[in-house]
């Protein structure tokens, strides 16, 4: 079962009553089928098209009742201009006839791909140009590899129904944007391309290069966080053995989390200055520091509220937090005593930070600080948080370097507890990192005026864009390159609203351990009259393509937050192995306030035996729903 692309969920259902949902807008030189209703004077005609009229004036007089294919010729006025360019069209005669009169009429070849994009948009009654026509015919002749017709006509539809540029570019990031599985593939092409050709921008390559392998490792900062973790918990433990806690030490340096001259005795009180993200550890810590022996009172009572109210926390270590405090309180102010308070409050921050970095991989308080940032936050208060994200996989990667035992046995032991840990907030986590990585909404993301440049700079859609721009590209890697950049703007161009109704597509290349999966996510919903998104109802499709499943969709229903599941899979017995898994769908639905109503599990049927088990009355009708192809 093959199925490398998808419909999206309102197109065949709108492809229908398209003109009953917005004004039918004619543009010059566009061709339609339309009925002549009624006759006003002055050659003035009412047109049926459709399920839409409109009144236009013709070059000649025609009789109510007949058929034509017309012409814009002129928009200009109050009503659109048209010309007659078939003769009329007898009910009897058939659509192949009536496609051939047009193709004599509008002097276009007979070929069958013309024909075939003719026959399209004839049956869709929707408009279109004798340049388009052209154009499209042209497309339709060289397709890309894994580009089904039917897939590009669809495209097509598309730009004409939205009045997109009638470009190659977008014409290409529609068809590869429509595609649920090759992301990985096209990245790997990418990568290989990147690294066998020969010229262009070396540096811009390199930082690609880059990029793409950070992609592949989705997790790598989580990893470096419980690395992060494990290093200061040896280090503030000095009841640990001197060597491990060196060789700690070490990996810190190596990292640059710590400067090159911290030593076992100060490793805490070196780190350089800087402002603290808000909220965090490091700039309460740094209030603590900066206070003047008066402002004593209001700094208690803000570590209390800051260590009541950070759930990164566990309940014995809030408890032993606050006793700290409470300690504090009960001495006489001085600039000495909040200096010592503010160093053994960080200190005591650290231990409980790094004993819970194992267990709260995904977790984050309600600023959105997780244990691994509250712990930078501490040591690196300048980071930004793309430069901690960096940091953090710089201690991976360093880890790897050192050949000391006890390194190399802490990154065995993360590595495996961060697989223990897989679970929903793991997958969330990696979707963002991976779209964020691919700077999906690069564009959008420029017009904030906080956005940290730095990060955005180093996704892979502006530099891919640096790189197809630049001149020296050779041709290999450009169209490598090209067709990556389709893929994502493929995503934009596939979602976006329709009325109340909104559509939201996205492909995420993922990698886990070492397995490689391409998910596409296609969202269908309606918007509420305030303009936010109605929770209540949606349709959500995931195609997935897995090493071990292999093709597999679900189907997800959202109706008054009744929830129904469908999932299409060829393989035989996974209902036994789904059947646990219920019950925690159930439970984690119900926290988000949705009811379960059922899960089914179902194998993909050819087109051929689902169009033969189907009335003939109902193989007559169009199919209005998800389209799963074989």
């Amino acid at each position: 079962m093959t199925s490398t692309s998808f419909n999206p969920i309102a197109t065949q259902a709108q492809a229908q009553v398209m003109t009953a949902n917005q004004p039918l807008t004619l543009k010059q030189g566009q061709i339609f089928h339309g009925t002549i209703k009624q006759l006003y004077p002055d050659q003035m005609a009412e047109i049926q098209v459709g399920n839409n009229k409109l009144v236009a004036k013709l070059e000649v007089p025609l009789k109510v009742g007949d058929a034509h294919f017309f012409q814009v010729t002129n928009t200009a006025g109050a009503q659109a201009e048209l010309k007659v360019v078939s003769n009329p069209m007898s009910a009897t005669l058939t659509p192949a006839q009536q496609m051939t009169q047009l193709l004599e009429a509008m002097n276009l070849p007979k070929t069958a791909d013309m024909q075939q994009v003719l026959g399209h948009f004839m049956k869709q009654q929707m408009p279109i140009s004798r340049e388009q026509l052209i154009q499209a015919e042209q497309w339709m002749k060289s397709l890309p590899e894994g580009i089904s017709k039917q897939d590009a006509l669809l495209a097509i539809q598309r730009m004409v129904e939205y009045k997109m540029p009638f470009t190659n570019q977008v014409f290409q990031a529609l068809v590869q944007g429509a595609k649920t599985d090759g992301m990985s593939t096209a990245l790997q092409n990418l990568l290989q391309q990147l690294a066998a050709t020969v010229g262009g921008n070396e540096q811009l390559k390199s930082s690609i290069i880059g990029q793409l392998q950070s992609l592949a490792k989705p997790f790598d900062a989580e990893l470096g966080g419980m690395m992060l973790g494990k290093a200061v918990q040896l280090l503030s433990d000095s009841a640990s053995n001197v060597s491990e806690r060196l060789q700690a030490l070490q990996l810190l340096k190596q990292a640059g989390v710590v400067p090159q001259n911290a030593t076992l005795a100060n490793w805490q009180g070196q780190q350089a200055q800087g402002q603290a993200p808000a909220n965090s550890a490091g700039q309460l810590i740094a209030q603590i520091l900066q206070a003047r022996p008066e402002q004593s009172s209001a700094i208690v009572e803000q570590a209390r509220a800051f260590i009541a109210n950070d759930n990164l926390l566990t309940t014995t270590q809030k408890e032993h937090l606050q006793q700290l405090v409470e300690r504090f309180s009960q001495l006489p102010q001085s600039k000495q005593t909040l200096t010592a308070f503010g160093q053994q409050l960080q200190t005591e921050l650290l231990k409980a930070y790094a004993n819970n970095t194992a267990t709260q991989q995904f977790t984050t308080n309600e600023h959105g600080l997780s244990a691994k940032e509250q712990i930078l936050s501490m040591l690196k208060p300048e980071l930004t948080a793309h430069q901690q994200d960096t940091l953090l996989k710089n201690i991976v990667q360093e880890a790897k370097n050192i050949p000391q035992p006890a390194i190399q046995s802490q990154l065995t032991q993360a590595d495996a507890q961060l697989q223990s840990s897989m679970d929903s907030k793991a997958m969330e986590q990696a979707m963002k990192t991976v779209l964020k990585g691919l700077g999906i909404s690069y564009e959008a993301t420029l017009q904030n005026k906080a956005v940290d440049m730095q990060a955005v700079a180093g996704q892979l859609k502006p530099q891919l864009l640096a790189l197809i721009q630049d001149m020296t590209t050779p041709p290999a890697l450009r169209d490598a390159a090209e067709t990556v950049m389709a893929r994502m703007n493929g995503m934009q161009l596939l979602s976006g609203e329709n009325g109340h109704q909104h559509q939201l597509v996205m492909q995420v290349p993922l990698e886990f351990f070492g397995k490689k999966m391409d998910a596409t996510l296609q969202w269908n919903g309606r918007m509420k009259e305030d303009g936010k998104i109605d929770a209540n109802y949606a349709r959500v499709l995931f195609y997935l393509h897995m090493e071990s499943l292999q093709e597999t969709v679900i189907d997800m229903q959202v109706q008054n937050r009744v929830v129904t599941v469908t999932l299409f899979n060829d393989n035989e017995g996974l209902a036994p192995l789904a059947e646990p898994l219920k019950k925690s769908l159930k439970e984690g639905l119900l926290s988000k306030d949705y009811q379960l109503s059922a899960v089914f599990i179902k194998q993909f049927e050819s087109s051929a035996q689902q169009q033969s088990d189907r009335p003939i009355s109902e193989q007559a009708e169009e199919h209005s729903g998800v389209d799963i192809r074989v």
